[in-house]
């Protein structure tokens, strides 16, 4: 069900004291916190299990809010936000005075974002401010884009969950860095780089490495219980019979160039042949396989152009070294 007028209430008024609420934007749901109150952001991280170096991104109800945020926005921050928000996309700029350096991670940049959800847009709006809004989930693991994930993963952790439904992307923003001379995308996302490109009248890098730290960069992330094995598209069904016949419980992403094709499988999912609706069920996925008890999933990379650039980030992150107890 979706959130009422009565329920955004509500949920201001647990941010205004110092509360947690689940919110839902277009990307995945975020775990909201008073983005100018330390103690609550400080919180986010605990029920996270997020290291606190790791910033956050701040959200706010529009453009026109974001001088309030921000010391200095150049005018290329300032087109971006005219062509992509409310939207996908995040812009790295230098921290204002409002934003504490609990939701910064100590640096002297912020990341800011107005989402483009009716409902987390009202929220913002009753709430008068600012919030800062990490995926709600455990650091590491698929971030949820759907309130019963947030509830499965979380539980009274969070002190509201407001409901708008499965979210329409399905993967986090497209974060840009503004603050050098030219712009570079720091995690691709649900603004594609040929957009970007399209508006900026220019190439737009994505950087392997960069001096500003932004989440979604940790070598593990977005990862499933089970292990994530990437392959070729035409090695899918071959390597899936291989493992299940060592014995693992196999779930695998079986690319569209395979559709139809019979494989010996704990669990196979058919990923769709548009980017936008693999980009909308992956993380859906991921949850279903772990779910249905798999210990091993084999996924391929799609095209890196267009939304294929943000799930293959996703994915690679997703196969990404573990950390060892």
């Amino acid at each position: 069900m979706t959130a009422s007028t009565r329920d955004i209430e509500k949920a201001a008024e647990v941010l205004r004291a110092g509360g947690l609420v689940a919110l839902p934007t277009e990307t995945v749901y975020g775990l909201g916190a008073n983005a100018e109150d330390p103690a609550a952001v400080s919180r986010t991280f605990q029920v996270k299990g997020r290291p606190p170096s790791h910033p956050l991104i701040v959200h706010i109800a529009g453009a026109e809010h974001l001088h309030d945020w921000a010391e200095d926005v150049p005018a290329t921050a300032r087109l971006l936000a005219e062509h992509f928000w409310p939207g996908p996309l995040t812009l790295v700029l230098r921290r204002g005075r409002r934003v504490p350096l609990e939701a910064t991670g100590g640096l002297e940049t912020v990341a800011v974002r107005v989402p483009g959800h009716p409902v987390a847009l009202a929220l913002l709006s009753a709430f008068g401010g600012g919030v800062t809004a990490p995926s709600a989930n455990r650091f590491g693991s698929v971030s949820p884009t759907t309130a019963e994930h947030v509830r499965a993963e979380l539980g009274d952790a969070v002190d509201l969950v407001l409901d708008g439904g499965p979210c329409d992307v399905g993967v986090e923003s497209t974060i840009v860095d503004t603050t050098g001379d030219a712009p570079s995308i720091l995690r691709p996302g649900g603004v594609t780089r040929e957009d970007l490109e399209a508006v900026l009248g220019r190439p737009i890098t994505v950087p392997s490495t960069s001096r500003v730290r932004v989440p979604g960069q940790h070598p593990s992330h977005y990862a499933p219980r089970a292990r994530v094995v990437l392959v070729e598209p035409g090695k899918a069904v071959a390597e899936t019979e291989r493992a299940q016949g060592l014995g693992h419980r196999v779930g695998v992403l079986l690319p569209p160039s395979l559709a139809g094709a019979p494989v010996a499988a704990h669990a196979v999912i058919p990923v769709p042949a548009s980017t936008a609706a693999y980009a909308r069920g992956l993380y859906g996925y991921l949850r279903e396989l772990d779910r249905r008890g798999c210990d091993l999933i084999i996924a391929s990379l799609p095209q890196e152009e267009g939304l294929g650039l943000a799930i293959a980030n996703r994915l690679r992150r997703a196969a990404g070294p573990r950390p060892t107890a």
